[in-house]
């Protein structure tokens, strides 16, 4: 049997593959972005659900894109996958900043996990983990929404000195450090389990800190799926950025 980590990176490739020919068919046509948009979450969403049936029909699976069973409370085993994550750059061709999202929580913890990159024919998973970069850097870089960058995050590059990287989904920003594009994935505006999840555990199996944005651990599969905010970062500069948000948390914000 295929294990956990191995299938985590064949179900992202798996929907990976599938939303580049679905946007393949949608170029240059006509149609409205939020047709190809919607075609891309719910098919992917589909495969991956059937595929989970199929090699772990025992476990229990909490999607975007799907109802929530809150029978995967009571569930040790549990993957939580985003099939698109960046649904707004998906459809906004030739973008290739947006993600497939795979991960295994088990016995509270992330387990196994991967994130596809489809547009840029890459993969970043548990079973091979990426190296991360090292040292401290001169200038933090901090990677922030193209669209709607956070306040709270303006206000911590501001007490940083750091420069501010836009970019588009969740997945991507969050990968973005072990690309090394980016230092640190700060974010305070709101998330939910599936947008973090995956990330998160090829973060943690290549060495980087995640945390919540107070410094405290980041816990999946619960009843509510939000998970508000988030820091992924070199080690290194874990503490001087736990410390700049405490500052200004203390200070009123986010």
């Amino acid at each position: 049997m295929t294990d956990d980590h191995a299938l985590a990176r064949e179900l992202a490739q798996r929907a990976g593959d599938l939303l580049l020919s679905i946007r393949e068919e949608w170029a240059g046509a006509p149609e409205d972005a939020g047709e190809l948009r919607a075609a891309g979450d719910a098919k992917s969403h589909e495969l991956l659900m059937d595929a989970l049936r199929e090699a772990r029909p025992d476990d229990a699976v909490l999607s975007e894109e799907g109802k929530d069973d809150h029978a995967r409370l009571s569930a040790r085993r549990v993957w939580i996958v985003d099939p698109l994550d960046g649904t707004r750059e998906f459809g906004e061709i030739p973008r290739d900043d947006w993600a497939v999202h795979v991960a295994l929580w088990e016995d509270g913890a992330l387990v196994a996990g991967a994130v596809g990159r489809p547009a840029r024919g890459d993969i970043l998973a548990t079973d091979q983990p990426p190296m991360r970069p090292q040292g401290l850097p001169e200038t933090i870089r901090l990677a922030v929404s193209r669209s709607r960058p956070p306040a709270f995050v303006t206000a911590l590059a501001e007490r940083l000195g750091a420069e501010l990287v836009p970019m588009g989904s969740a997945g991507i920003k969050a990968t973005a450090v072990l690309d090394d594009t980016v230092d640190a994935y700060v974010h305070a505006g709101g998330q939910y389990e599936w947008d973090s999840a995956a990330p998160v555990a090829v973060a943690l199996a290549s060495g980087l800190h995640a945390s919540r944005i107070d410094g405290s651990a980041l816990a999946y599969n619960r009843a509510n799926p939000l998970l508000p905010d988030l820091l992924i970062c070199r080690p290194e500069i874990a503490g001087p950025l736990l410390a700049a948000i405490a500052n200004l948390t203390s200070e009123g914000h986010p």
